[in-house]
């Protein structure tokens, strides 16, 4: 122990900056984590869990760089570790108690070595591990402890003397199957029997159970899967019968999923896919930060929450040429697709694709939903203008529900009336539209409507479509030249 004398500084590593906070962007993501590592792996199947740090996501879910296995981990690592937002929903479907989400690990020798075992299988269960002494069985916590070491195998740390001195110990255990999860369970169902709701079934429980309606609904690692995709895009309208979201699906980069190589595909490889809701988002290739690689469904929406989010939770503004925090656009294989703007622009963008494009950095490069070009209607056609129709119909749902079931006279009709054009025009005040004004219409309010208790308002609303072409008209001033050369003839 050093003898102390004077004045000392000391130094401790910085704390991670508190993400910020919005919830118009609310992603609800869907997949596989490595809940072999979570605090309580039971509680982490089939359910909705909401993060608001990487640690809330570690605990809850575990966590893994093994991004092919337990997709969840891209989306945590991006949300957390790229951008710092939050919150997200996640929803595991790896269930061990399903037989092919699991192998059953046969019974074997394993050294001792220093009062440990090194016991080499991957995604253990540690609640599943027997440990035997010839043919005692051993009691985990008095007798020995297992720990996940960092390379993804188990530290069996012995605490028993008699065990200590044997030359072998008999281990058997459970391991994660994470290659045994089909598209089937990212889309999952309800139970005829017990009603137990699993897979994409779960967006329902969101709003009854955190009061929080999904802004974005996800599935890095699934959504390039046409079954998965088609569920992701029926899912996005009607939640809970009335609530309304977006959904970003990737475009694989595999030949063999029908996926593109090359831009050229990606046309094809989109129709493939079946991506044509105004809800949705196409999306191609993938991203990289350094040796890891991410599905950019993870990577856009965590930078559309990051957006939103520094917009006052207003989503208004389109992700599109904002930094995407990657360092090289890829193929699954890893093999790096430089696009340049043209090509962006006349394959990618031209069919209703976004993409990515490294001008001074890599950004998200595109603005149209997925129904994009077999419509126009900028509503179902601009992603901005999509996600803030659903933002502020979302809205007005949250707000006027205390109305539901309060005498329908002219002093209810006024107040939501006037409520909502109070909003509006600070909507347009903030300049988040160009305009906003709510009426209640007599043509729209039959006495047959009326007496059956429904109301109608007409909300007519402009948010800005994002300024996708600039155009600079230049001429040669030949006066100019003549004034500068001859002062002007005089």
């Amino acid at each position: 122990m050093p003898y102390n004398h004077g004045v000392y500084n000391q130094e401790q590593e910085t704390s991670l900056t508190t993400p910020i906070q919005g919830t118009a962007g609310l992603q609800v993501i869907f997949g596989t984590a490595p809940i072999h590592l979570a605090a309580d792996p039971a509680a982490a199947v089939n359910k909705p869990v909401v993060c608001y740090s990487f640690a809330e996501c570690q605990q809850a879910m575990g966590y893994s760089d093994d991004f092919e296995n337990f997709t969840l981990c891209q989306s945590m690592d991006a949300c957390f570790r790229v951008f710092n937002v939050a919150p997200i929903i996640l929803v595991n479907v790896l269930d061990p108690g399903k037989s092919g989400h699991t192998t059953q690990n046969a019974e074997e020798e394993c050294a001792v070595a220093d009062g440990a075992v090194a016991y080499a299988k991957q995604f253990v269960l540690l609640d599943t591990i027997v440990v035997k002494n010839a043919d005692a069985t051993l009691v985990a916590g008095s007798d020995y402890v297992a720990t996940h070491a960092e390379d993804g195998t188990v530290t069996i740390t012995i605490l028993s003397e008699a065990a200590k001195e044997a030359e072998t110990l008999k281990v058997a255990s459970t391991s994660l199957k994470p290659d045994g999860v089909t598209a089937a369970d990212i889309v999952g169902g309800v139970d005829a029997l017990t009603g137990k709701e699993t897979g994409l079934e779960l967006v329902r429980q969101i709003y009854p159970r955190f009061g929080m309606t999904p802004g974005i609904l996800l599935a890095p690692g699934w959504s390039h899967n046409p079954t998965v995709a088609a569920a992701l895009q029926a899912k996005t309208e009607g939640i809970n019968g009335n609530f309304d979201c977006v959904t970003y699906l990737d475009i694989s980069t595999d030949p063999e999923e029908d996926g593109a190589e090359v831009y050229t595909d990606v046309k094809t490889a989109k129709e493939a896919l079946g991506a044509t809701s105004p809800h949705a988002a196409a999306l191609w290739p993938m991203g990289a930060v350094g040796d890891k690689v991410y599905y950019l469904s993870a990577m856009f929406a965590a930078l559309t929450a990051y957006t939103d989010a520094g917009n006052s939770d207003v989503p208004y503004e389109s992700p599109s040429n904002k930094d995407l925090k990657i360092t090289k656009t890829v193929l699954k294989d890893g093999t790096e697709v430089l696009l340049d703007q043209q090509q962006a622009n006349d394959l990618l963008n031209a069919n209703g694709v976004i993409t990515a494009i490294n001008a001074n950095g890599y950004k998200a490069w595109g603005n149209n939903t997925a129904a994009y070009p077999s419509t126009t209607d900028p509503k179902d056609r601009w992603l901005a203008v999509r996600r803030f129709f659903d933002w502020d119909g979302n809205n007005f749902i949250l707000t006027y529900f205390q109305k539901v079931d309060k005498p329908g006279n002219t002093r209810l009709i006024q107040s939501i009336v006037d409520s909502q054009n109070i909003i509006g025009n600070g909507y347009v005040a903030r300049d988040y539209c160009a305009g906003y004004r709510t009426e209640f219409k007599s043509d729209e309010n039959p006495i047959t409507n009326l007496l059956d208790g429904h109301l109608t308002v007409h909300t007519y609303l402009a948010p800005y479509i994002p300024a996708e072409y600039i155009e600079n008209i230049r001429e040669y001033d030949t006066e100019a030249l003549e004034a500068a050369l001859t002062g002007g003839g005089e």
